[in-house]
């Protein structure tokens, strides 16, 4: 089975970020594998235990990524692929969906796992374009995944209710939490991952022009949430103090 995992580097989900000019500030950050990626690899391992393969990861970003996809080749994939980003000024969901598609088109998929959401874009947009440009079937927020030969039966959560659905490979899923728990690297894992390939692409290996690729989305401002402004406690009686909410809700907040 050919497997591959399209991941990301994000910053790490317990960093407290900082924002400079309208950018969040990288310096001093923390990054990671996008933890909801981590959950792809791990549905990745797991079908090859079971159907046996190759597991490929695939990202779009600068060189800092390669020791992110150090660490899914540690966690037990067999080889990586870095696109490189640097090539583009700015790059958004269209942008790496594009030029990922470019690269998998030519290649022989069975299945591609994906994260469901990215914790720094949290669009969830990149899965869903990837295998429209690819032509091949989606579901998304995955909760359970079982190959069968040639087709695939998925659960997937809706709205609180459980969702049953076959399709047939090649096949995209993106991944959530739930699905499984996914494994640390071990030490030997860790050692083995020093020797494992990773190619490094460039938009030129590809026969990407910068501007078909470029970003239709520009950022006009990324700013920090206004602090919380102290909360109140209310004094006296029950009745009183709903008399008391009732006027601060009209004249302070005007909520009613």
């Amino acid at each position: 089975m050919n497997i591959f995992v399209i991941m990301k580097r994000t910053f790490d989900t317990e960093e407290k970020i900082s924002i400079n000019n309208g950018q969040v500030s990288e310096d001093g950050a923390t990054f990671i594998i996008n933890p909801y990626d981590e959950y792809a690899i791990e549905e990745a391992l797991k079908l090859k235990e079971e159907h046996g393969g190759e597991i490929t990861l695939v990202t779009f970003g600068d060189e800092e990524s390669e020791k992110e996809l150090r660490t899914g080749l540690a966690m037990g994939a067999d080889k990586a692929v870095l696109i490189n980003s640097e090539d583009l000024d700015e790059a958004d969901q269209f942008s790496t969906a594009a030029i990922l598609a470019a690269y998998l088109k030519d290649q022989e998929i069975d299945i591609i796992l994906a994260g469901n959401v990215t914790v720094d874009g949290g669009t969830g947009q990149v899965g869903p374009r990837l295998a429209e440009e690819l032509n091949i079937p989606v579901v998304t927020v995955i909760t359970k995944l079982t190959v069968d030969g040639n087709k695939a039966i998925i659960e997937r959560d809706v709205e609180g209710d459980l969702e049953i659905i076959e399709a047939s490979l090649p096949l995209l899923v993106t991944c959530q939490q739930g699905l499984n728990e996914p494994r640390y690297p071990s030490l030997p894992g860790i050692m083995k991952a020093k020797k494992k390939p990773l190619e490094e692409l460039e938009l030129d290996d590809l026969d990407l022009d910068e501007d078909e690729v470029a970003a239709k989305i520009k950022s006009v401002d990324i700013f920090l949430p206004p602090a919380k402004a102290a909360g109140k406690v209310l004094q006296g009686e029950t009745k009183q103090q709903v008399s008391e909410l009732i006027t601060l809700l009209r004249t302070e907040a005007k909520v009613i």
